[in-house]
């Protein structure tokens, strides 16, 4: 479905169901993270792209103080609940508005009572961000409907800290802040620490190619929070001999390599992976900047190889989408993106060989897996808007 048609799709279910047209429709995109994986809760370095699939949503605010919300991906599942107060968490789709009301009266902000349809084409639990994306979508239309105004970036921040500590999944900033600051033709390079971003444009003649292996995972149920946590011992107990550091960012390759004995193997390798994922953004935005499509792909194999093995979040299925596409003239390089134990790997390929990539692709995978994966090129898009 294009992105014309969702647009139609989300207007013409709002008439049906509110017997009136919508106020405003907004679309937040989901995205792929070229590399650095992992690393933005470690207040390191991450370039994301946000791409042409969102989420969309139609809605007028009401005089009442309450939130009625209807889902057309989820069979027209609907929720209702009030936003004077607090809702209360039952699981499921609705947590994500409702954790940012409970976002927005943590800073004071009073959202107005609303109606909304909404439907997205981010694949759901495929590591592209498809939960940021239906934050940022409905923190925006409450920003525009109700009495306050937020920069895009502190939009991002909330809609954050909702995930963080109302759904309780502690991600970093990376997901919220590519979706709300997206730049069309562009990746961002995002320091995470300091929330400085720049944007490189995307070269020309090349495209990401998004291959979907079905595998799904639940991150609030995955060992996503216990990666976190091994992160989280890995600066403590390093901080007895480098006492001012305050996250993995701070560590380069040489202390790890001198101290890492400190730390238990299963740490270490923690550690070694954000430590040297952090370079490897680095390098790839000096590749880029000189054209060196051969390089950036040889440090997203790379990037694969460490998430496979070091921080082992990987899957037989990733790692099989990964082989199969650097076999494929043309292919620059493949790798994970997400978090990972599922999901989908990107793949760097000049535009003419994007259908034998595919081809190849399928094959392979209905081969190995008995099904086939989603495969799908994406474009680099804005970030959330009104439409």
């Amino acid at each position: 479905m294009s992105q014309a048609e969702l647009y139609d799709k989300v207007v013409k279910a709002f008439q049906l169901r509110f017997q009136h047209k919508p106020q405003l429709v907004v679309r937040a995109p989901g995205r792929v993270n070229l590399i650095g994986e992992h690393t933005d809760y470690n207040d390191g370095f991450v370039m994301p792209m946000a791409v042409d699939r969102a989420a969309w949503l139609a809605v007028s605010a009401t005089e009442e103080p309450w939130a009625t919300l209807r889902a057309l991906d989820m069979g027209g599942d609907e929720a209702i609940f009030p936003v004077d107060q607090i809702p209360a968490s039952v699981g499921g789709w609705s947590d994500y508005p409702k954790a940012i009301v409970w976002a927005l009266h943590e800073r004071n902000l009073k959202p107005v009572g609303i109606n909304a349809v909404f439907s997205s084409d981010v694949p759901v639990g495929a590591g592209m961000s498809s939960s940021a994306a239906v934050e940022v979508s409905f923190g925006y239309a409450w920003m525009k409907l109700s009495d306050f105004e937020l920069e895009l970036p502190d939009l991002a921040l909330l809609a954050q800290r909702a995930e963080n500590e109302y759904v309780g999944v502690n991600c970093g900033i990376m997901d919220q802040m590519i979706s709300a600051c997206g730049r069309d033709g562009h990746a961002m390079l995002l320091d995470t620490r300091t929330l400085k971003r720049g944007y490189f444009p995307m070269p020309e003649g090349v495209a990401v190619v998004v291959a979907d292996s079905l595998v799904r995972r639940s991150l609030a149920n995955s060992e996503y929070n216990v990666r976190r946590s091994q992160c989280e011992q890995a600066v403590s107990i390093l901080q007895e001999h480098l006492p001012g550091i305050k996250a993995l960012r701070d560590v380069n390759p040489d202390q790890l390599v001198s101290l890492g004995h400190m730390l238990p193997d299963v740490v270490l390798r923690r550690a070694r992976h954000v430590v040297h994922e952090n370079a490897r953004v680095a390098q790839v935005a000096r590749a880029l900047r000189a054209g060196q499509l051969e390089t950036v792909g040889k440090l997203l194999v790379e990037g694969h190889h460490s998430l496979r093995d070091d921080y082992e979040v990987s899957a037989p299925e990733l790692d099989a989408l990964v082989d199969a596409a650097i076999e494929v003239e043309g292919c620059y390089g493949a790798r994970l993106t997400g978090a990972g134990f599922g999901g989908c790997v990107i793949v760097l390929v000049a535009e003419d060989n994007v259908s034998e990539l595919k081809s190849h692709l399928t094959s392979r995978y209905q081969e190995l897996f008995d099904t086939q994966p989603r495969v799908y090129i994406t474009h680099p898009a804005n970030g959330v808007s009104e439409v």
